[in-house]
């Protein structure tokens, strides 16, 4: 009995392909994209803070130097907020982590519910959060850092009769076109202990 030939196929230059080996590059090639596809949602969670599901020190500084680049090219106005918790280290102290825990989600949550499409909240550490905004001067930037300061101290975990809340002190940079993105975070950090003075010695 003849034995039936492999089905041959010819590739783009013209060498004949067997179709076992047309379809082990298929696969191949399929495997590839879903590889590429898993290390890309891997890259993107590398820069999402895990426990708040925003943008954590590696994503906002990627961001930031975006951002200082549009400015650079287009001169648009924005301002960079530094936020501290105070009294955060007492939460966890007295009511454990896990209260901390939720009180960061619950501020994130007022942060974000808060912000425009285009501005950016992220986590920088601890209990440390930044926000960019766009189209605002100084003066506005200001009033909004207060503003936050004040959604923050109301976002409150925990029975109503034992409410857990903490304060908090936002400094303010604006952003310009020749700021490198650890200039931009150096001067808004700056701004938030010059606020935290301010508060200590009674000033509103």
């Amino acid at each position: 009995m003849l034995k039936r030939k492999p089905q041959r196929t010819k590739s783009a230059d013209g060498v004949e392909t067997p179709a076992a080996l047309r379809a082990e590059i298929a696969r191949l090639e399929s495997e590839l994209i879903e590889a590429e596809r898993k290390i890309a949602e891997l890259e993107a969670r590398a820069d999402v803070d895990p426990l708040l599901d925003i943008f954590n020190r590696r994503g906002f500084e990627r961001e930031l130097k975006r951002s200082l680049a549009y400015i650079a090219r287009y001169g648009a106005d924005a301002a960079l907020i530094y936020i501290d918790l105070d009294g955060f280290k007492a939460v966890n102290d007295r009511h454990g982590h896990a209260a901390g825990d939720a009180l960061l989600k619950r501020v994130a949550q007022a942060l974000t519910g808060r912000v425009r499409a285009s501005d950016i909240v992220a986590r920088l550490g601890g209990d440390e959060f930044a926000v960019l905004l766009w189209n605002l001067n100084e003066a506005n930037a200001l009033a909004r850092a207060r503003d936050l300061e004040t959604l923050i101290a109301a976002a409150a975990i925990g029975e109503d009769d034992t409410p857990i809340q903490v304060g908090a002190s936002a400094g303010v940079a604006r952003l310009a076109p020749t700021m490198t993105a650890a200039q931009a975070i150096d001067a808004a950090d700056r701004a938030m202990y010059a606020r935290k003075h301010e508060k200590r010695a009674g000033a509103r």
